[in-house]
């Protein structure tokens, strides 16, 4: 294993720590517990966000806290979920008066730890609520979750979410949004090779060099099903296919889509991808409205990609072009 790392235990302490000194015009590390916070949190009278899960996942969550997104992101170890101790200080952090809402990967560590931390935060008077981010259409349970994993709709949910916050909507009408997000996207991955965990030392799954595993989760989970390799044009039209029949898409519907890198991809190969995407949603008679290309929610680094179409409207559209000022993500500010 190569890595440029040194203790594979202080992985996720040093690179927060990197992380906070690059962007301190943005945003403030907290070491203990271990949070990430908005440069000027807590907002007075806006909606706050938080959301959080394991590390390795990067830009995802901490590059996306900032004006038009996140308040806050609470960084786990690597695949594995932050604790209460670290998720009820970030809630209490970033309330502004006008309560909190949780983005939650549906991942069952996740899934318990904010629900416990949404709890005592709302004994301490905070008022909290939670969404829930379910996506991916590879598979409906794994090792990890009951139900469906959230993989790169979570972008959109944070993105939208925060935007409908920065406008001045209350709590329930950002929830309202962020589960409207929610109810319209989904995703689907592919790997051409396994991650390397830093603390683990080996590949997740092992694939033969002609092998490709389509229905990949972000911690290294393996897939739908393994199929010998193929072209760029047929891997695309096997993770769009599902997404299209799981959304029921049809001539004149409009969307915003990511070609997600899972960290070990090239942009010239995701943009490859991407040129089919068009090309296939144009012959459905789909429109693209708005696009990301690159690597924003990534599984270290894994080699592969991943395919995620949100169905939008015209308030969505407004909402995802509204200002934003994060590491990952910024336009219009």
């Amino acid at each position: 294993m190569k890595k440029l790392i040194n203790d594979p235990r202080a992985v996720v302490d040093e690179s927060v720590e990197g992380f906070g000194i690059a962007h301190a015009d943005l945003v403030a590390v907290h070491p203990d517990p271990l949070f990430i916070t908005r440069r000027d949190a807590p907002v007075q009278g806006k909606v706050g966000i938080v959301s959080g899960g394991g590390s390795g996942h990067e830009p995802l969550h901490a590059g996306f806290v900032g004006r038009g997104m996140l308040d806050a992101a609470v960084p786990g170890a690597v695949f594995t979920s932050p604790t209460p101790d670290q998720i009820i200080p970030a809630t209490s952090a970033v309330d502004g008066g006008a309560g909190v809402l949780h983005i939650v990967k549906n991942y069952t560590g996740d899934v318990l730890n904010f629900e416990t931390a949404a709890e005592m935060a709302e004994a301490d008077g905070v008022t909290v609520r939670s969404v829930l981010v379910d996506d991916d259409v590879a598979v409906e349970d794994s090792l990890y979750t009951a139900g469906r994993r959230g993989v790169g709709g979570t972008v959109f949910v944070e993105r939208i979410a925060g935007a409908a916050a920065e406008r001045g909507d209350d709590l329930d009408g950002v929830a309202d949004v962020a589960q409207r997000v929610v109810d319209g996207v989904r995703s689907m991955g592919v790997a051409l090779a396994a991650c390397t965990v830093p603390h683990a030392g080996v590949p997740s799954f092992d694939l033969a060099e002609d092998e490709i595993e389509i229905g990949i989760g972000i911690h290294g989970e393996p897939g739908r099903h393994r199929i010998a390799m193929e072209d760029a044009d047929g891997i695309t039209q096997r993770l769009l296919d599902p997404i299209v029949a799981d959304l029921r898409l049809a001539s004149g519907d409009r969307t915003l889509v990511m070609v997600n890198g899972m960290g070990g991809t090239p942009a010239s190969e995701l943009y490859i991808v991407f040129r089919k995407v068009a090309q296939l949603l144009d012959g459905l008679g789909v429109t693209i409205e708005r696009s990301l290309v690159g690597n924003y929610i990534t599984a270290l680094e894994m080699q592969g990609a991943s395919l995620t179409i949100l169905r939008v409207d015209d308030e969505m559209l407004e909402l995802w072009d509204s200002p934003v000022h994060t590491a990952a993500l910024r336009w219009g500010a």
